[in-house]
């Protein structure tokens, strides 16, 4: 039987083959121009660039351009899966807008006095049509990355590797000669874009006098994709273009984002998107209201200020634009408003967005439950009984125990040492913000080397235990930590289960929390004992701080940093990524792991005490 004698549905199947050869050369190239054109807008913006550079890149651009309209129209009429587009409405608006971009190409310009010479010249804008390729750009290479993970990619890696390619474009960025002043050496950059990343905090070099106001912009975007996550945003500009495409990437999503259900994925993402946002902007209200006409700033300035501070602050960062920190003079007297702003931004930051999200939900409850008591009695009312889930509560619970014990520690401990000469209401501001940053972020109000002893010992250990999980903070985490006192009491009274609040505790939870604690104590006890051989000159406490600070990502310092050498900023940096993508995290994706058994070996006891 000849070709054009065989019924459509053969025809179909044997040009499909031909078909994904096509689309995959396709989109081959569609991923490389938007490289190429975010490459493009990095060098123009990053270099001093000439005429002819600029008429070459202008050049790049209009390929680019081209090349994805050729794209879009090839996917529109090839890339059909059961006869459903694999598109949401978004994205077909995305699009429209790309072919929108062709009118000034088949009309010519009209005459001014007509009325749709502004419409023309709309969409004639060169800022129209980079802001569109722009975010052409970043839906088709969050595509590419989402679809590693139905590969069957270990997301523990793909997370590892997300982090990894952000601080090496960050460090690459930092290095522009528009955004520093008198340069900066690669492994500088390289320490100042992993400390973002990883949102830590600590600095080798001083970011108000060394990066321009384009650097710092750098630095805050690395904060706040590396708070938020490489792949939490990717996957939710993926999915808010493509929809939830493949089962088993949305199995991956869902484990990266702790999501409930597959049906809850983009909901959870617009909810990590919306808090962050909806957060952010409301502290830097509140610092602005703070700062106005007392720092002798431009109102862009105190902006721009406040932003940066807001960011850093939530993402638990602990970067600041002033010299020597939030302990700089133009803000340690009556502005106790900027530091309590800054305080709640890190806890909110810190607690972690499975939290936000319940506490957020019972909100909501309430709200609905006392409209129904005031306007509709009528109807019944239908109760929820578990508002706070398990971790909810122990989170909420162990943060306001270790802010509470650390604030008057901190109070007992430098009411006449390092708070000497404050204001009784001063004292208890900074001891409180120094109480909250230990555990999560790097700011600082006072000289931490002018804090006693014990100050300093009591702040490794808030370090060390950090903030909740699913959070930007750093350290073994709450949970493990209320884990494993669970666990120690549970012991010393004798008895075989670990439970709290009526609910038993799973031996899953029990055995991995002492893992993570474990290997976090391993990791740091190696690097330390390697610091103190690269750094000899340096104590032993400020090793152990520097070691654990980086660790457990909090970014303080007891002036260590610029002084460290080349090797010294090598295991900082190691530790600053372990830290924020996590030992345990690390270990289960370059570990393989063990097939289930479906036998057992004999119980046998050892003798521990």
């Amino acid at each position: 039987m000849s070709y054009w004698n065989k019924p459509s549905w053969e025809h179909k199947s044997l040009a499909w083959p031909s078909v994904h050869r096509l689309m995959g050369w396709v989109m081959g190239v569609t991923y490389l121009s938007a490289l190429v054109f975010l490459a493009s807008i990095v060098y123009e913006h990053g270099f001093r660039i000439s005429e002819a550079e600029e008429n070459w890149l202008q050049g790049i651009y209009k390929t680019v351009w081209g090349i994805f309209l050729i794209s879009t129209t090839v996917q529109i009429v090839f890339r059909q899966e059961e006869g459903k587009s694999k598109f949401t409405g978004w994205a077909w608006v995305l699009f429209a807008l790309l072919y929108l971009t062709l009118l000034p190409v088949v009309f010519h310009r009209p005459d001014q006095t007509e009325g749709v010479y502004g419409v023309w010249m709309f969409f004639h804008h060169p800022y129209y049509r980079m802001a569109i390729l722009f975010f052409l750009s970043l839906f088709y290479l969050s595509s590419s990355l989402v679809r590693l993970l139905g590969r069957r990619t270990n997301p523990s890696l793909i997370l590892a590797v997300s982090f990894l390619v952000l601080i090496l474009i960050g460090s690459g960025l930092l290095m522009l000669p528009r955004c520093t002043y008198h340069g900066i050496s690669w492994l500088d950059a390289l320490f100042t874009a992993t400390s973002a990343t990883c949102v830590t905090g600590l600095v080798t070099v001083d970011v108000s006098s060394t990066f321009t106001l384009g650097g710092q912009i750098i630095i805050i975007l690395l904060i706040q994709i590396g708070g938020l996550g490489v792949m939490t945003l990717t996957s939710f500009f993926a999915m808010f273009f493509m929809g939830n495409t493949s089962l088993y990437n949305q199995l991956a999503v869902r484990d990266m984002i702790s999501s409930n259900s597959l049906n809850s994925l983009l909901s959870t993402l617009l909810y990590i998107l919306g808090f962050t946002l909806m957060i952010e902007g409301v502290g830097m209200a509140l610092i602005w209201l703070s700062i106005h006409n007392t720092m002798g700033m431009t109102l862009d300035e105190e902006l721009y200020f406040a932003a940066f501070h807001s960011i850093s602050a939530f993402c638990n960062a602990g970067f600041s634009t002033l010299p020597g920190n939030l302990g700089n003079s133009l803000v340690m007297q009556n502005h106790n408003l900027l530091f309590i702003t800054v305080s709640f931004l890190i806890i909110l930051g810190g607690i972690g967005f499975p939290i936000l999200v319940n506490l957020c939900r019972t909100v909501m409850y309430y709200l609905r439950y006392w409209k129904w008591k005031l306007f509709g009695r009528s109807s019944r009312f239908p109760k929820q009984v578990h508002l706070y889930n398990l971790n909810t509560k122990i989170v909420l619970i162990m943060t306001t125990v270790l802010l509470v014990v650390g604030t008057l520690v901190i109070l007992v401990y430098e009411w006449n040492h390092a708070f000497a000469g404050m204001p009784i209401l001063d004292k208890w501001v900074h001891a409180f913000f120094n109480a909250v940053c230990p555990r999560t972020a790097g700011f600082c109000s006072v000289g931490l080397t002018t804090l006693s002893t014990q100050t300093v010992l009591f702040m490794i250990l808030l370090m060390m235990i950090g903030g909740g999980t699913q959070s930007t903070a750093g350290g073994v985490k709450i949970n493990v930590f209320a884990v494993i006192l669970l666990n120690l009491w549970a012991v010393i009274r004798g008895s075989e289960r670990v439970a709290i609040f009526h609910r038993e505790l799973s031996s899953e939870s029990v055995r991995r929390s002492h893992a993570v604690l474990s290997l976090y104590l391993i990791v740091a006890f190696v690097a330390v004992f390697a610091m103190t051989l690269i750094e000899p000159e340096a104590s032993v406490m400020a090793i152990v701080f520097e070691c654990v600070s980086a660790l457990s990502t909090v970014g303080s310092s007891l002036d260590l940093t610029p002084l460290l050498s080349p090797m010294g900023k090598g295991v900082i940096i190691f530790l600053m990524f372990v830290g924020r993508v996590g030992a345990f995290t690390l270990l289960l994706g370059l570990v393989k792991q063990e097939a289930k058994k479906n036998y057992k070996y004999p119980k046998d006891d050892l003798i521990i005490n």
